[in-house]
């Protein structure tokens, strides 16, 4: 299923949510103009490999923050920032900017040290921002159930938009992470973080309260519309 739209309309620009989309692009577009082996040394110097967290513990700390800014290519790029665009704005709407740097910060630090507490063996670089944008997630999830999302879906082979309330697509992307997670146990933890959407999701969703910046009464609520 392929988010293109919700059905929220913003009161505030997301000043800190295009911010956080520039320091992305720029880290990866970073990436794309290295040679294949200064690639490699830049993924093994500032990805987080979860076998550092007890020997090189200040370092394992910093990759924490700095993994979240990479990505392992045109995909992985485009998906996550795409899922961010679409959802980190009416999140920060609610939090305020600086609030929702904080909060998008923490979610993604412990989306990456959940990962690495159920793998603490593996030398595989972890690195995107998944978990920071699950954290949004769970968030978005918190704060506006009831909101719609056009998603493009494959029926018999033909993709058509269907208007899904927040609550089903975001519950099923969460189902879907939490299967594939649980198959993950036992394995070398390499591949998809599974276990970092999982815990960013769920930390999102707990955090939430904790960071908006009012309540908004009934009267004053977020404007909706009827996407086309």
């Amino acid at each position: 299923m392929i988010p293109l739209r919700d059905s929220i309309r913003s009161r505030h620009f997301p000043v800190m949510n295009w911010l956080i989309l520039a320091a992305n692009a720029l880290v990866f577009f970073y990436e794309l103009n290295l040679s294949p082996s200064g690639l490699n040394n830049f993924i093994g110097e500032f990805a987080l490999v979860p076998a550092r967290m007890q020997g090189t513990p200040i370092w394992f700390a910093f990759t924490v923050f700095s993994s979240m800014f990479m990505h392992a290519g045109w995909f992985h790029f485009i998906s996550n920032m795409w899922i961010l665009y679409i959802f980190g704005d009416n999140v920060e709407d609610r939090m305020g900017s600086f609030s929702y740097l904080i909060f998008y910060l923490l979610s993604g630090a412990a989306a990456a040290i959940l990962q690495s507490a159920l793998f603490p063996n593996s030398a595989i670089p972890i690195l995107g921002a998944s978990g920071a944008i699950a954290g949004v997630l769970g968030a978005y999830i918190f704060l506006f159930p009831s909101a719609r999302v056009v998603t493009l879906i494959p029926i018999f082979f033909i993709f058509s938009a269907v208007n899904v309330p927040a609550v089903v697509y975001l519950g099923f992307w969460f189902v879907s992470q939490l299967f594939s997670g649980l198959a993950s146990i036992g394995s070398a933890g390499g591949g998809v973080a599974w276990w970092a959407h999982i815990g960013g999701f769920l930390v999102g969703l707990m955090l939430t309260q904790f960071f908006l910046r009012r309540p908004v009464p009934e009267t004053d609520s977020i404007d909706y519309y009827s996407p086309r």
